[in-house]
């Protein structure tokens, strides 16, 4: 039985920390570049440091990354 509990504490905490440390911005710009300086901007005020998950160029260019804590 005690060992259920801990299971049960150990899964709950894992997701209770991957939800609450993982955020999703996106930025949109003219240029490669200028949308990537957005999302360093806004990772760097959120004390965090980003992945690019998605990047889509067509008449603006469009970001995504996750910041990490």
């Amino acid at each position: 039985m005690n060992t259920i509990k801990t299971f049960v504490a150990v899964a709950l905490f894992a997701l209770i920390s991957s939800t609450s440390y993982a955020q999703t911005v996106t930025a949109s710009a003219s240029t490669l570049d200028a949308a990537e300086a957005k999302i360093a901007h806004q990772a760097k005020m959120a004390g965090a440091e980003y992945t690019i998950t998605q990047a889509y160029a067509g008449n603006q260019v469009h970001m995504t990354a996750r910041l990490i804590k």
